[in-house]
């Protein structure tokens, strides 16, 4: 891992007056980019050849004669190759030269690799550098790790195919689209061999592929993705608010599910297993009785981080949960950075974000806020690693 002394030395060369907020331009980026359009700041965006349209073109933005923006989120892109190339040192000069506070996501650690972003990236990271790693399923210290150390819900692990007695989901990556799920579901170890042939002849998923795969009870429930925020800045109210709920559309279970039964039965027969890539997402709210165990798990997971990853999570995290018939909530992945679903949010805020703060509240527009907040208060080396 990049020292802390040698970032926080980058840093010192900024002048935050001048500070600027970057992104690789996937994933969130255009929530986080209007977010800090929102607060005041202009916007950087690390794009990759054939992929920067929307955010060189179509989200640029327009300012007028006094510097006010009338169109667009985005100020500036950095045009590389390939995103894995953020990571170049040219590329990084260039952010540090131009003040650029940057925000990780997971395209930004998909792309580039975990073990880069940790000992070359030398830019400073608004959040949880020493955290990242935790989303690589199967590392040693992964979510689950932190999840059992904290004494939180999670569904239950399945040790071997032999194992399968109920309904397990098989979590693995898929064989071409190397950034996407290939995960499928099983009842037993017969339906697990008979789907996984099928799906390794379909070219979806590799031949070795329990090497890396986690499979655990499928909880039957709705899927909620709850978007938090961690403030080491806040002094008067509480550190952890609850900015929003969101949850995914995902190719082609969707579709699947929306035909009848019997013709779900038959896409089976005929070896037509759906695929669970997200592509979408939108905006929900929970029962007002699930707000005080949602808060309770974010709590235990902040003192979690806090214990084995000193200082702990910091600004926006989200718990990806699923709630079963009683109620229950089971945590199954942990982002330790902004969610991937935040989008949905952007310029009309989350609606908890929105009642706590008593204006359209994002999670790019909080995460900003806390930057200025920090920028006022000569606090940044606070929120950055």
């Amino acid at each position: 891992m990049i020292s802390r002394k040698e970032v926080l030395a980058n840093l010192d060369g900024y002048d935050l007056k001048k500070a600027k907020v970057g992104v690789v331009a996937s994933h969130s980026a255009l929530d986080t980019c209007d977010g800090a359009i929102s607060e005041g700041f202009r916007t950087v965006a690390v794009c990759q050849k054939g992929r920067e349209r929307t955010f060189a073109n179509y989200f640029k933005t327009q300012r007028d004669s006094s510097g006010n923006v009338v169109r667009g989120v985005v100020d500036e892109v950095v045009l590389v190759d390939k995103f894995k190339d953020a990571v170049h040192p040219s590329v990084q000069a260039s952010l540090m030269d131009n003040n650029v506070l940057f925000v990780p996501n997971r395209s930004f650690v998909s792309y580039s690799g975990i073990d880069a972003v940790e000992d070359q990236f030398k830019v400073p990271l608004v959040g949880s550098r020493n955290l990242l790693r935790s989303e690589e399923r199967g590392d040693e210290r992964d979510y689950y790790w932190i999840l059992e150390k904290a004494g939180l819900p999670f569904p239950k692990k399945v040790e071997r195919p032999e194992d399968i007695d109920s309904l397990t989901i098989i979590k693995v990556h898929h064989k071409v689209k190397k950034l996407e799920r290939g995960f499928f579901t099983a009842k037993d170890h017969d339906q697990f061999i008979e789907k996984s042939t099928e799906l390794i002849k379909q070219g979806v998923i590799e031949e070795d592929f329990l090497k890396e795969a986690r499979m655990e009870q499928y909880i039957i429930g709705p899927v909620f993705n709850l978007d938090f925020f961690r403030s080491p800045l806040e002094e008067k109210g509480e550190q952890l608010e609850l900015l929003g709920v969101d949850w995914r559309f995902e190719t082609s279970l969707d579709g699947y599910c929306r035909l009848p039964g019997k013709q779900q039965v038959e896409l089976e027969e005929d070896g037509i297993i759906p695929e669970y890539t997200v592509c979408g997402h939108n905006m929900a709210t929970l029962r007002e009785s699930l707000l005080d165990p949602a808060y309770e798990m974010a709590e235990k997971y902040i003192e979690a981080t806090k214990k084995h990853y000193d200082p702990g999570i910091i600004g926006p995290f989200c718990l990806q949960t699923c709630v079963d018939k009683d109620l229950n909530f089971y945590i199954y992945d942990v982002a330790p950075r902004i969610g991937g679903g935040t989008n949905v949010h952007m310029s009309l805020g989350h609606p908890y974000g929105n009642a706590l703060w008593r204006r359209e509240m994002s999670t790019g527009r909080r995460l900003s806020m806390e930057i200025r907040k920090a920028i006022e208060q000569e606090r940044v080396d606070e929120i950055i690693t």
